[in-house]
């Protein structure tokens, strides 16, 4: 299939994937749970929703990616019937359950010498190094972004998830962020380097595409360069890309995009329930480990040639080629034009 055919097959299976979870009396939709209790909206998590997207084939068309989380029967069966419908093009995947990738983990206290990655005090910061706002524990500073101000010059921003940035609906514009999180040892204020500047809501009630939040930097140093040097342009994952990103607990990392424009991606947060993604990426690692783990939250995921094409924010229990879970991704373009911002730094360079 081309990529509009493909398009439109996934529509249709998404509502056949509908009205076959209705008929089996479960929550199609968890999004629609705002205001629900927090064991309502556990059970939802449980519910055996799908979550479909494109998947790259070898002579360049577009397959179904089918994701579900349980093993349960009403799951494979709503798995199977869906199967049916694509054929011979469909991607059936198993994630279990998926959470943001700092919830998987640290938790206070958090032993650095369980991260790969940098969790010391960095100055001047880089992306990759441990990161937080003053009531979470540690994400990872996954780039500097840039806006202009009325007065024409531009503000300096450090880009990471609302749940490394800000971390619970309390949060409000003006609280202190800090370098290294606060689980690696952070202190206000000798640590602190910026402050809450902007979040992108998070509502049970719409489809969410970004965890996304910028902090205005204090007058710090600042490294721009990655592992592949200057990252300043961005694109539209295609599927099928080697990616790379370096966070502040598996540090680099190479993946695979393995599927793309992903709904209904359901990742649970501890503190706002269940909540449906939409258009979403997803990275299975390249090598023996996971392409992230908790601590990697906010790291940016770039190509080979230095693009930069998602903003990393969960992770799944299960799968990919390691077996030990699946990375998912925010389109970075989406993510800049909501938060109005671009990404800073010289203009990039390949692996090398």
């Amino acid at each position: 299939m081309d990529r509009d055919q493909a398009r439109k097959m996934k529509e249709q299976l998404a509502a056949f994937a509908r009205e076959l979870a209705e008929k089996h009396g479960v929550v199609a939709r968890p999004r629609s749970l705002g205001g629900r209790s927090a064991s309502e909206a556990a059970d939802v998590v449980r519910a055996p929703t799908l979550a479909l997207g494109l998947v790259p084939q070898a002579e360049g068309g577009f397959g179904i990616a089918v994701r579900y989380r349980l093993g349960v029967p009403r799951a494979r069966s709503i798995v199977r019937k869906v199967s049916a419908e694509v054929g011979p093009d469909v991607d059936i995947r198993r994630t279990g359950r998926i959470r943001p990738v700092s919830e998987l983990g640290p938790r206070p206290p958090a032993p650095t010498s369980q991260a790969d990655g940098d969790t010391d005090r960095r100055r001047p910061l880089r992306p990759g190094i441990s990161i937080g706002h003053v009531g979470v524990t540690a994400g990872t500073l996954g780039a500097f972004v840039t806006r202009a101000s009325p007065g024409g010059d531009s503000e300096l921003f450090a880009l990471s998830n609302y749940h490394v940035l800000a971390g619970s609906p309390e949060a409000r514009p003006g609280d202190t962020v800090l370098q290294p999180g606060p689980a690696d040892g952070g202190l206000a204020p000798g640590d602190r380097i910026g402050e809450l500047a902007q979040v992108v809501n998070l509502d049970a009630h719409e489809p969410a595409y970004t965890d996304a939040a910028i902090a205005r930097l204090d007058r710090v140093p600042i490294d721009f360069e990655y592992p592949v040097g200057r990252v300043v342009k961005t694109a539209r994952a295609l599927g099928g890309e080697i990616v790379g990103k370096v966070g502040r607990t598996t540090a680099v990392t190479r993946g695979r995009v393995t599927a793309i424009e992903l709904d209904d991606v359901i990742v649970g947060y501890e503190d706002l329930g269940a909540l449906s993604f939409d258009d979403q990426i997803e990275i299975e690692s390249l090598d023996d480990g996971p392409f992230s783990r908790g601590g990697d939250s906010g790291a940016l995921v770039y190509r080979e040639d230095g693009v930069a094409i998602g903003l990393l924010f969960a992770g799944s229990e299960s799968g990919g080629h390691s077996g030990k879970g699946l990375t998912y991704a925010n389109p970075i373009d989406q993510v800049l034009d909501i938060l109005e911002v671009e990404l800073a730094g010289e203009p990039t360079h390949p692996f090398g």
